[in-house]
């Protein structure tokens, strides 16, 4: 597009540059992501305001900037820069009909269920997808301008912090195909209440066309089921427990925590066996498979691909095993209470019975008056799935687990004012063959605590 398109688009003047020069990259908010023939969005912020890196933008290839006034080198001035932003998605998403976009939402699963669904539609056609949990009014329009004419899926994880953020997403690129895998309690302390959850994902599903949409609803949650009235479009359910469209029969489990099982849809079914590492991912799994079932795609194909798929998103199940005999599980990205449980209880699949379980746990976050209860909940089932240690960080939360765990009679149980403390503790008292989760809410930086923790001499990943 032209400057003055965008300018046109979002209505904004061009300012100390040509309305005919072509923006050919993607349109950034991080200017170290600038590519050749992008353009940078400079995002005010309290602490950091982007306007101050347009001329570096700029000089990294930018060929011009989103700005709420000059700054000196070509730009496009608006009156809100992240309207104008999500402006600018939905004038790309229009130009691209032949494009089919898929929003992935939910509480827990969204972001390996958009990683697995990315990589089976790939095998299928170009497909543009979230990178890591780009998944909000910023995220989701740094990924449409990563389409092009070319792309044949693109995939949408969509986020909520409340009512009315999905349907906002929706507005900025309207879905076709609609995916939620399942209402849980991740941000309950900001929606209030579970029903306020149900309430806003199911936006998603309400944002679909009458003619030619898709709902791809998972069967064995009933609020996510039941989202199948809030909508015109044709409804296809997934599930495990129950009777679904497209259905995962036969499950297992392998002593490393891998899923295996019959994918069975319209009398059809072809096995899967999953390269990614806990029994949740099979859920995931199947979500995508719907996606891709629904899209036309046949069952054996798809369940080929399904046996290829890898954790992509940094810090969500990657399992690495270091020369001493040590597997870290590192899915410290995010921490809501059911992928808390879901994650326990991989770690005790893969010690197999015979190997320690260390269960490193820091917040999770926004919960509100919930956080007490649900921590210690959390605590008893450290000692439910075998822990032999459990390693809590932080402050309210961290005494939380560690009372819960010790009501239970975990055989270890220590506390850790914050990640630094933890490593020490860890350092020294891991032993060859222990399996350690390590998991917490983003903001409690457990992500460097697991990276420290692989960063062992010949470390080899699973």
């Amino acid at each position: 597009m032209t400057l003055g398109e965008i300018a046109a688009a979002v209505g904004a003047t061009v300012r100390d540059g040509s309305d005919e020069v072509t923006v050919t990259a993607p349109v950034v908010f991080d200017s170290r992501r600038i590519e050749p023939g992008g353009m940078f969005v400079a995002l005010p912020g309290e602490r950091v305001d982007g306007h101050d890196y347009a001329a570096q933008a700029v000089e990294a290839g930018a060929v011009a900037v989103l700005a709420s006034r000059p700054v000196g080198v070509p730009a496009v001035v608006v009156d809100d820069v992240p309207t104008a932003y999500g402006r600018l998605a939905r004038m790309v998403v229009d130009r691209l009909p032949d494009t089919t976009v898929i929003g992935v939402t939910g509480s827990v699963g969204k972001t390996s269920t958009k990683d697995i669904l990315a990589q089976v539609l790939s095998a299928f056609g170009e497909t543009v997808a979230n990178r890591a949990s780009n998944n909000n009014e910023l995220g989701l329009p740094y990924t449409v301008t990563r389409a092009t004419a070319d792309t044949r899926y693109l995939v949408l994880e969509m986020g909520a912090r409340g009512v009315g953020h999905v349907a906002y997403l929706t507005r900025l690129a309207p879905p076709s195909v609609s995916v939620v895998t399942r209402v849980g309690h991740a941000h309950l302390g900001e929606f209030g209440s579970v029903e306020n959850i149900a309430l806003a994902k199911g936006e998603i599903v309400e944002a679909l066309p009458g003619e030619g949409g898709l709902a791809v609803l998972n069967g064995d949650d009933p609020l996510v089921a039941a989202m199948a009235t809030r909508t015109r479009a044709r409804v296809l359910t997934y599930g495990i427990d129950g009777p679904a469209d497209v259905q995962a029969e036969d499950v297992t489990v392998d002593e490393l925590g891998r899923a295996a099982f019959r994918l069975v849809h319209e009398g059809q079914a072809a096995r899967v066996r999953l390269r990614l590492y806990g029994l949740h991912q099979a859920s995931n799994a199947l979500a995508a498979a719907t996606v891709a079932l629904g899209l036309g795609h046949p069952v054996g194909a798809v369940a080929e691909v399904l046996s290829r798929a890898e954790a992509v998103s940094p810090g969500r199940m990657q399992v690495t095993t270091r020369p001493d005999g040590v597997t870290i599980i590192n899915d410290a990205y995010n921490a809501a209470p059911d992928a808390m449980r879901a994650a326990l209880r991989a770690l005790r699949t893969m010690t197999g019975g015979d190997r320690r379980a260390v269960a490193v746990l820091g917040e999770m976050a926004e919960l509100g008056e919930h956080a007490a209860q649900v921590h210690r909940e959390i605590g008893r089932q450290v000692v439910e799935v075998g822990a032999g240690w459990l390693v809590a960080i932080g402050g309210v939360a961290a005494a939380h687990y560690a009372a819960g765990a010790a009501a239970g009679g975990v055989t270890v149980v220590d506390r850790a004012a914050d990640v630094a403390a933890a490593w020490e503790l860890l350092r020294d008292g891991l032993r060859p063959g222990d399996v350690v989760l390590v998991k917490a809410a983003n903001s409690a930086g457990l992500l460097m605590l697991a990276d420290k923790l692989v960063e062992e001499p010949g470390a080899v990943t699973a």
